[in-house]
């Protein structure tokens, strides 16, 4: 298989990390093979992931915490959710490094521009934590942040679904699933895939973003060559 693209952005939100447990070891190893295939054509792999899947903002608020405390307490998930991916990762050959917005580090690495470039031309996989380091923004929006930084061909959306739908096909069996759609369309139709934010700024530096079933094995490196079911937001 030959990729379209030589350098990405793999975002992943928190709960496909989980099973019945916070972390699944079988999920966790099935994410990490799927970035060892496209590892292995010579894709550039960065990774953003979320925390949900340990705490999400809005459940603090909902407790009647600030929101600027919840979304910290929310960026310390997602360095928790990076290392136990890097371990993964590790496990099965592949050279990974966890750099973080804020800095902790004991723990891992306070991300710098030039060291992720480093990284990445020495085939390492780099993955960004802590958001961007500030509340009020999402994982989504520090993906979109971290691509346009890192040069990246395009953001690569993992979710449970084949891709975009017009309404949440589990719930919705007539719900329309689009092929390709705009940025433009995205937020109009306000689909709920990306916050505006991150489409803005996809938009902004005219990177596409893929939307695709990370559930749904060898779809990522399908993708990633053009082939498979998946939506292209350009």
């Amino acid at each position: 298989m030959k990729p379209l693209y030589q350098r990405i952005m793999l975002k992943l939100s928190g709960e496909i990390l989980a099973g019945e447990t916070i972390f699944s070891p079988e999920v966790m190893n099935r994410v990490c093979q799927e970035l060892k295939a496209i590892r292995d054509i010579g894709v550039q792999i960065n990774v953003v992931i979320g925390g949900g899947n340990i705490f999400r903002g809005n459940m603090g608020q909902a407790q009647g915490m600030d929101r600027a405390t919840a979304d910290y307490m929310g960026m310390l998930a997602t360095v928790m959710n990076a290392l136990a991916l890097q371990t993964c990762m590790t496990d099965i050959g592949l050279d990974a490094r966890v750099m973080t917005s804020i800095n902790m580090n004991e723990i891992a690495e306070t991300f710098t521009r030039r060291r992720a470039f480093e990284y990445m031309h020495n085939g390492r996989i780099v993955i960004h934590a802590g958001g961007i380091g500030v509340p009020f923004f999402s994982t989504d929006t520090a993906a979109a942040s971290r691509a346009c930084e890192m040069n990246c061909q395009a953001i690569f959306k993992g979710t449970k679904v084949d891709g975009i739908y017009s309404d949440d096909p589990v719930k919705n069996e007539s719900a329309k699933f689009y092929e390709t759609l705009t940025y433009q369309d995205v937020l109009t139709k306000e689909l709920n895939v990306m916050d505006a934010a991150a489409i803005s700024l996809a938009k902004e530096n005219k990177i596409p973003v893929v939307v695709f079933n990370i559930k749904n094995p060898g779809q990522l490196a399908k993708a990633i060559c053009g082939e498979g079911l998946y939506t292209i937001v350009s």
